[in-house]
């Protein structure tokens, strides 16, 4: 946390406004469309160190921006879609949570409307993307639905969760394999709701098994135990760590995917790392006693194995914690990317106390 007290600040100078997604060699982040998927990310760790710190600026530079999303939600060029969950979670709720205010709490409602609307009451899942997918769900939205959890509680309006509840039924049961290990994308029928087959999507291929994957599986599950105490959730969220877990290197670090065909593709996925050990953390919250430790020890160690080998500590004009992520296997490759910052950042916070957990 303290290597963080000194990052964060020169983060926030070299970052300043933009939105930022990767950072190749240069150490430099990108600045892209408010309306990508990642847009909630930097805002998100601001709120996390004003909350950690009290120190104002962070609030001052994250105030604005559950504001700057909702304007995508009228303009036409937007892309909102299964995603508002990262991006208003970590911007709107966490701010109406640190500050009361209401226009944040409207702001994360309406983005759970949204998200609630995207549903399919006959394949009992939400869909994905847009355009022409409109069968298509995916393993990633399971930390999304923590919006609608959130929905219900601040409502007193049980139909969010009926809705998360559904969502996470059906990714339980076409969308984990018995080994433990996720599908990324899933094909249903929209009309009549059956389930057609699965997709490779940012893994290797259909069958193979993407670390970052079975990372928001690990986490997703996790948290919707968290919010129901349905053991088949738990059971579920366990089963996939134990395959994270077992499938990691030496240093506790994953390759993009647990199968890869050979092992000339070494390209690590830093990014899973972080939000596994964040999930395990919440996983072992939750547990008795006995079975903490096993989940706590994991997350540990790879948060070590992060703050020790993969992130960036000296030199101030690096703009990005986390080296050596991997978005899939054909793109963003070997670079930094925010979401592995926030959840590494997330994750060091948790075992620093942190409280106001928005996922």
């Amino acid at each position: 946390m303290q290597k963080l007290e000194n990052k964060l600040p020169e983060m926030k100078k070299n970052i300043g406004d933009k939105c930022p997604h990767f950072a190749g060699d240069d150490g430099k982040y990108d600045n892209i469309n408010t309306d990508w998927w990642v847009s909630g990310f930097w805002p998100g760790m601001l709120w996390i160190m004003y909350d950690m710190t009290g120190e104002k600026s962070y609030r001052d530079a994250a105030w604005s921006w559950d504001e700057t999303l909702e304007q995508w939600f009228v303009k036409p060029t937007g892309e909102l879609h299964h995603d508002v969950g990262f991006q208003f979670l970590s911007t709107a709720v966490i701010k109406h949570k640190l500050t009361g205010d209401d226009d944040a709490l409207r702001r994360g409602l309406e983005a759970a409307n949204f998200l609630a609307g995207r549903y399919n009451p006959a394949g009992k899942f939400i869909r994905a993307w847009n355009e022409d997918k409109y069968g298509w769900a995916i393993i990633d939205c399971m930390l999304n639905i923590s919006l609608l959890f959130w929905a219900s509680e601040v409502t007193g309006d049980p139909r969010y969760k009926h809705i998360a509840i559904s969502h996470a039924e059906t990714t339980m049961q076409y969308g984990v394999r018995e080994d433990g290990s996720t599908k990324h994308i899933l094909s249903f029928d929209p009309v009549d709701g059956h389930y057609i087959e699965c997709f490779g999507g940012q893994g290797y291929a259909p069958e193979s098994s993407w670390s970052r994957g079975t990372s928001w599986g690990l986490y997703g599950f996790a948290n919707t135990y968290r919010y129901t105490q349905d053991e088949r959730f738990l059971n579920t969220a366990k089963r996939i760590a134990h395959y994270f877990i077992a499938a990691l290197p030496e240093d506790h670090v994953p390759y993009w995917d647990f199968r890869l065909p050979t092992l000339d593709d070494q390209s690590r996925d830093s990014s899973a790392a972080a939000i596994a050990a964040s999930g395990l953390l919440e996983l072992a919250a939750a547990v008795p006693e006995g079975e903490k430790r096993l989940y706590a020890d994991a997350a540990e160690r790879i948060l070590r194995s992060l703050t020790e080998n993969y992130a960036v500590w000296d030199q101030p004009e690096h703009e990005s914690i986390l080296l050596h992520a991997t978005g899939s296997g054909n793109s963003f490759i070997d670079v930094s990317l925010i979401y592995g910052d926030y959840y590494y950042l997330e994750a060091i916070a948790k075992l620093n106390g942190w409280k106001h957990r928005v996922y």
